[in-house]
């Protein structure tokens, strides 16, 4: 394992163990308010993840979804840290949320990580080596057609104005697939379509680094991701779809139809 996916898989065991830790003390959370509840485990997260990288790469700079860009004396790498993917279930005490991670080295991301600390699922990936789960490796599932595929996405409440063209493709995506699935994390979206659990996802107003982990697992595992157009701007969108080389025409013809989404917005 490259020295720095060793430190990336540390920290993000690490945070997740007390991410676990945190959901099971009941008491101590029903305690505090819900929203400072979620902030004080975040941050917390966060400053276990940070306390790993600074240890080992203290000239490295960082991403928190929780505190901004905390630049280092290297510029050209930068760690992207979501101390909990999928806050919302994590705060309603619902057990699937992930701890995400990736590094970028020049504006290409090298290394990613999600663990589920509730399952003990690590999925890692390395440009060019492949993705993993629990240290097999993992492919995408090649599946033709829409009909039988098990579609995931998401909601994104700052993009309320497009909720009728979304409704309207999640329903033609309903009637021609065998079912859709919404649960709260992109990142675990991404692994588990990496991991052929899901057959393709989409979602709209995603924020870079939310997926930023998520992608490099999917398209090491050989899934192909775009934005609703077909292209690949979807870090610039953060309107993405993904699933395998046979199936994704498929799904982006009912997501062309209903949406007419720029790439500003």
């Amino acid at each position: 394992m490259h020295p720095i996916l060793n430190i990336v898989v540390r920290a993000t065991r690490k945070a997740g163990n007390y991410i676990a830790n945190s959901l099971s003390e009941h008491e101590r959370i029903e305690l505090t308010q819900k929203n400072i509840k979620k902030l004080i485990s975040e941050k917390k997260a966060e400053a276990i993840i940070v306390n790993n990288i600074k240890n080992s790469y203290p000239e490295h700079s960082i991403f928190s979804e929780e505190s901004g860009f905390l630049k280092g004396k290297k510029k050209h790498v930068c760690w992207i840290i979501v101390p909990i993917s999928g806050s919302k279930n994590f705060e309603k005490k619902l057990p699937h949320f992930s701890i995400s991670i990736a590094v970028r080295i020049k504006d290409r991301t090298e290394f990613a990580c999600v663990y589920d600390p509730i399952r003990n699922e690590l999925f890692t990936a390395q440009r060019g080596c492949g993705a993993q789960l629990n240290n097999t490796r993992i492919r995408v599932k090649e599946f033709k057609k829409i009909k039988g595929s098990i579609i995931a996405t998401g909601f994104s409440f700052e993009k309320q104005k497009y909720c009728e063209s979304y409704i309207k493709t999640i329903s033609s995506l309903m009637i021609n697939s065998a079912d859709l699935r919404c649960t709260g994390s992109s990142a675990l979206d991404l692994c588990y379509l990496a991991a052929g659990r899901f057959d393709g996802y989409f979602q709209l107003g995603l924020k870079f680094w939310q997926i930023a982990a998520g992608e490099l697992i999917a398209r090491e595992s050989g899934a192909i991701l775009t934005d609703f157009s077909g292209g690949t701007k979807y870090i610039e969108s953060g309107n993405l779809v993904g699933s395998n080389s046979g199936n994704i025409k498929n799904i982006l013809k009912h997501i062309i139809h209903y949406n007419n989404i720029s790439l500003e917005e």
